[in-house]
């Protein structure tokens, strides 16, 4: 089977890949592209969870595009209206017919000489190949095998059944049923209210406390703006504001945590009474965003409680039983249906098998560049979301960034950037300064971050957009290389004088 060649190809048709190639459309019109997915469809998360009620604990305003104004009066969206807003935004740019689906990418060698990526994609139970000069991953974070469950003593002894969120199915049926919910993260705080409606009794079993917070579903401004402004500059109005509170909110926290600590158990206080044991179930030791709040549209898990549908139990498990769980109190809790909302398990890059010239590298031993590449390995870039922030904020500028750095490329007459660490001036650190259990299990799996730009992992999208969009691209760590060849410059400058296809608004 020939090989394929691309200018650039694009890892995962999620929320990165789709703005990947918008981006790479409107900035790089001379480059050829394509997106290869493992899975069938696109979409990402927003295909791959279907348990009741998944939606964003992010606003839409932030978690949508730049280039693509949310519409919808809600907005804390549900999954479907999600899926729906991305395959919207592929099929207006002619993006889904870049998508080569059913390609799970395994492996990548880059050749110097060649200055060029060669990836191995599984299809069909064949192995594809095909080449680039640039690879940009968008595969997200985290194994999409399979969630992260704990060992859990005797849990084979259940009659019941056991299903993770990430399996969920729509077989899987709970109407009428005793239903425990093993967890406190977002994923929990969504399952529980939705669940409740039709469940005979749900119960949020907890290790420990999260932080939770409630916000309107809807956002009276922006449906105010929108009916008086043109869509995408009440679209970009509502964005900053959104932008600008959410920052504040998280220096706040940072600087204060006992007062925003305070208010926050004060208004969970509001919302179930007084005679509430908030202390046991909705304070955490730790401080807040010292692991990611969660949020709760409309106090839905609130009304729950309040109206006896669902229940929490701080508690450890001791054991399951073939009625339930057995918890480290004594008590038991009996359960026809138990839900293992415990996590996810992060896999950078999808598990992708990297060599570069050669050599088998691990990027989980590099030094992250301005969050997106890494140290020693050339032409390659990762889109990786805010913690503290909406995942598509990270990404568009991200997005943004690389077609600046190929462009730039095309005008040096170079065909090799590769971010260059020296050892002893770039002290390492985690690259997520996060407590959460997922990310310290993951931390030995992550590369690591310096402790001064460009190796400086910025959780602040107001000083990435001015690096991303307006900073130098040539520094101290950043290699240029591998000079074009006189008809490779001929080629790039034809590409960028060509004129630029025609993109809907």
């Amino acid at each position: 089977m020939a090989v394929e060649h691309f200018d650039v190809l694009v890892v995962g048709a999620g929320i990165s890949g789709i703005g990947a190639g918008y981006h790479l459309q409107k900035h790089c019109p001379g480059k050829h592209y394509a997106i290869l997915e493992g899975r069938d469809a696109m979409g990402g998360t927003w295909d791959l969870f279907r348990y009741p009620g998944i939606r964003s604990d992010s606003d839409m305003y932030t978690l949508g595009y730049a280039f693509k104004p949310w519409t919808n009066a809600k907005a804390i969206a549900d999954g479907p209206s999600i899926l729906d807003y991305l395959h919207e935004t592929a099929r207006e740019h002619g993006v889904d017919g870049k998508i080569r689906y059913g390609h799970k990418v395994r492996r990548a060698s880059w050749s110097s000489e060649d200055a060029r990526w060669t990836v191995e994609a599984e299809h069909a139970g064949e192995t594809r190949r095909f080449t680039c000069g640039f690879l940009f991953m968008c595969s997200g974070y985290y194994d999409y095998d399979a969630g992260y469950t704990p060992e859990f003593k005797s849990i084979e002894q259940f009659a019941g059944q056991i299903v993770h969120p990430q399996k969920w199915t729509g077989d899987v049926d709970y109407k009428g049923k005793r239903v425990v919910v093993i967890g406190s993260g977002a994923t929990a705080v969504t399952l529980v209210p939705e669940m409740a409606k039709d469940a005979a009794h749900v119960t949020m079993l907890q290790r420990s406390p999260t932080y939770i917070v409630s916000r309107p579903s809807e956002d009276r401004l922006a449906n105010r703006l929108r009916s008086v402004l043109p869509a995408k500059l009440a679209y970009g109005i509502t964005r900053w504001k959104n932008v600008l509170l959410g920052m504040f909110f998280f220096n706040l926290a940072r600087k204060r945590p006992e007062r925003v600590k305070g208010k926050i158990l004060e208004a969970v206080t509001a919302e179930l009474g007084p005679d509430y044991d908030v202390e046991t179930h909705f304070s955490p030791r730790y401080n807040p965003w010292d692991q990611r709040l969660c949020l709760v549209p409309d106090g839905d898990l609130f009304e729950s409680l309040r109206e006896g549908s669902a229940s929490i139990v701080t508690d450890t498990i001791d054991s399951f039983t073939p009625r339930g769980i057995r918890l480290s109190s004594g008590t038991e809790l009996n359960a026809d249906l138990i839900v293992t909302a415990t996590g996810l398990n992060i896999k950078l890059l999808g598990g992708l098998e990297v060599v570069v010239d050669g050599v088998p590298v691990n990027p989980a031993r590099s030094l992250a560049y301005k969050g997106m590449m890494y140290s020693g390995i050339p032409n390659m870039a990762s889109s990786f979301g805010y913690t503290n922030a909406s995942w598509t904020l990270k990404a568009d500028l991200t997005c943004g960034y690389v077609c600046r750095l190929l462009e730039h490329m095309d005008k040096i007459g170079m065909r090799q950037c590769t971010p260059i660490a020296a050892d002893d001036q770039v002290p390492e650190e985690p690259f997520l300064d996060f407590t959460s259990g997922y990310v310290q299990r993951a931390v030995d799996k992550m590369p690591k971050q310096g402790a001064h730009r460009p190796w400086r992992v910025h959780q602040n999208y107001a000083l990435d957009l001015l690096a991303f969009r307006f900073g130098k691209l040539e520094d101290d760590a950043m290699v240029f290389s591998n000079p074009r060849r006189a008809s490779e410059r001929i080629k790039a400058t034809t590409a960028r004088e060509a004129p630029a296809p025609v993109v809907a608004p």
